[in-house]
């Protein structure tokens, strides 16, 4: 892998989410400055503004209406932005609520988390808010992606759990065999299986839509793994925020490790093109791309 860094702001801004768009660019959240960005094909960064400097942009997704959609955590609402750059946001009916994790569901609408709730939301392209409380509290509701089931899967990183929910809001959790493990990021395999990372244990982890759980502990222990995405070949591709590295693994368990060229990176949110390319936010002002 050749490992390429763009910079596409200040170290005081903060590249945090990162996701595909479908416009062929890949678009991030500048959780510091309260501005999403995009990154042409051609190296081309434009940034726009939300109009809310401390509303804290976190975890960005494709939305099914074409737009990109994203978490407002710090003020509490749901953006949306078009390719075109015109955005708009959404309140939410639990006060304070934090949400964070967001993914376009099997429904048609969008799904997140809420941090500091313990809720489950969905709201739909037009903006109607529903949301559905967890069956245990401070469980800080992290990340959330669409599953093979047909279910919304998601992480509880103070819970110690994965949860899963139907579009129907039942919702199901299953118990980590590891203590404190803190997991975070999720994503859905190609081998039909969710992925997850635990920035507490130092492990990656799938789950079988039955809820069978397996963990992979990773040579460093201490790298806190933060978010996870699925490359076209099958293997599972993560951040290691401690570590300053970019790292793959197999289905079946062999890792792989890119440390980033430069020293405190802070990689956070992660995402994969169908041509292989990694992408990973460095809150240091870059986005790091991973080429075959």
């Amino acid at each position: 892998m050749t490992v390429e860094r763009i910079v596409v702001s200040d170290g005081a801004a903060g590249p945090y989410g990162v996701t595909a768009g479908a416009d062929g660019a890949l678009w991030f959240t500048l959780v510091h400055a309260g501005e999403v960005g995009r990154l042409a094909a051609d190296g081309t960064v434009a940034r726009y503004g939300l109009g809310a400097p401390g509303c804290g942009p976190s975890v960005i997704t494709a939305g099914p209406d074409g737009a990109l959609w994203f978490t407002r955590m710090r003020d509490h609402r749901i953006g949306r932005i078009t390719v075109d750059g015109q955005a708009r946001s959404y309140g939410l009916p639990t006060a304070d609520c934090g949400p964070f994790g967001i993914a376009a569901g099997p429904d048609g609408a969008l799904w997140f988390t809420e941090l500091n709730a313990d809720r489950i939301g969905r709201i739909t392209v037009d903006g109607e808010v529903t949301e559905y409380p967890l069956p245990v509290t401070g469980a800080f509701p992290s990340m959330i992606t669409a599953g093979p089931d047909g279910a919304l899967w998601f992480t509880l990183n103070q819970a110690n759990a994965i949860g899963r929910i139907t579009v129907g809001g039942e919702i199901a959790l299953h118990p980590l065999p590891t203590a404190a493990a803190a997991p975070v990021g999720i994503a859905r395999g190609g081998d039909g299986a969710l992925w997850f990372v635990e920035i507490g244990a130092g492990q990656v982890g799938r789950i079988t839509v039955d809820g069978e759980v397996t963990e992979y502990p990773l040579p460093d222990r201490t790298a806190r793994p933060h978010a996870v995405a699925a490359g076209p070949d099958g293997r599972l591709w993560f951040t290691e925020w401690a570590a300053g590295a970019i790292a793959s693994l197999t289905p079946g368990g062999v890792r792989t490790g890119y440390p980033l060229p430069v020293g405190d990176a802070e990689p956070h949110g992660i995402a994969v093109t169908a041509d292989g390319v990694v992408h990973a936010a460095l809150e240091i002002g870059e986005i790091a791309r991973l080429t075959p």
